[in-house]
């Protein structure tokens, strides 16, 4: 059957929008076979046109996720993490853990090193913006979840209508102005966890690069590439990079620009653009007493801005 949703036609699945602007769950595909090329332009249509999509009850192994992810693009990898003495739980470098398991299964400490840098995880953010080159899409699989009701939802932003509604004034600045924020992994971590973080200096590391203002390319919409990893903004005074900041996000984040996605059951996957969207975790009372299985692909960005003004380097922030 053929649907139209919001100006685009799909014969191959199914769409159900999940908020007024971006956004969509996703029905109808079978991960338990090849995807045919058809479907694959329909669900990367969707993912263009909706930002973030979610697909329920996928049955997808690592091997079928990674494999899925690979069509997306050229996947990131934790290999770099791994050499420099991080314990890697997971039988696939490709596969981001992005869980409150330790590598021998226990549930995390909450007042563990790991759980403190992963309150970073908490702040609206997009995923490798703080590396060289940015991240594309990401592909968060879930393999075991805690009870309905405890928590450990994932919420959304979008950045592109989060441009459109911005004043014309603002909109005029930006444009104008052409922005360069500075990204840091270390900033967001302190901020999420200033005790923990207290003797970090984000100036002591090199920081990503990124305009403030670009054109989502695969949509052709303008975008805000803003995350709670912006440290500054290059050529302002440090209270009026902090003020423009401040209000440009608490614009993006705000309640009728989000939407919180339910993790289900295990076999639910979601995928998003870090280019035109920003996510978080929502954390619960699950976190000290059910493990949250979570696994994630990343596809490095391929656009024209995907290295934003850094140098093509391998280098990496939060290495141990």
């Amino acid at each position: 059957m053929t649907v139209i949703a919001n100006g685009i036609t799909f014969s191959h699945i199914s769409i159900k929008p999940l908020h007024p602007t971006f956004g969509a769950e996703i029905s109808g595909v079978d991960f338990s076979s090849p995807l045919k090329d058809e479907v694959f332009k329909e669900i990367y249509q969707a993912v263009t046109k909706y930002g973030v999509v979610v697909f329920r009850s996928t049955g997808l192994t690592d091997e079928g996720h990674i494999a899925f992810s690979k069509k997306f693009g050229e996947l990131d990898d934790v290999k770099p993490y791994i050499t420099a003495g991080r314990k890697h739980r997971l039988k696939y470098a490709e596969l981001f853990d992005v869980s409150n398991v330790e590598a021998d299964g226990t549930i995390l400490d909450s007042k563990s090193p790991r759980a403190q840098a992963n309150k970073g995880n908490d702040l609206f953010h997009v995923d490798s913006s703080f590396n060289p080159r940015r991240a594309g899409y990401s592909l968060l699989l879930a393999h075991e979840l805690p009870p309905s009701g405890m928590g450990g939802h994932t919420a959304f932003a979008d950045t592109r209508t989060a441009f459109d509604d911005l004043s014309q004034e603002l909109k005029e600045q930006l444009l104008a102005n052409d922005y360069i924020a500075c990204h840091s992994m270390h900033h967001s971590r302190k901020l999420a966890a200033p005790e923990a973080f207290a003797a970090l200096n984000p100036l002591d590391y090199p920081m990503g690069r990124h305009r403030l203002l670009q054109r989502h390319e695969s949509s052709g919409r303008m975008n805000l590439y803003i995350a709670a990893h912006v440290h500054h903004i290059e050529g302002l005074a440090p209270d009026k990079s902090q003020a423009l900041f401040d209000q440009l996000f608490k614009h993006a984040t705000r309640d009728s620009n989000t939407v919180e996605i339910e993790w289900q059951t295990p076999g639910d996957l979601v995928i998003w653009d870090n280019t035109c969207t920003m996510h978080r975790a929502v954390g619960g009372p699950f976190l000290r007493k059910y493990k949250r299985d979570m696994r994630r692909t990343t596809v490095h960005d391929s656009s024209s801005t995907a290295w934003g003004l850094n140098e093509h380097t391998n280098v990496r922030q939060g290495l141990p």
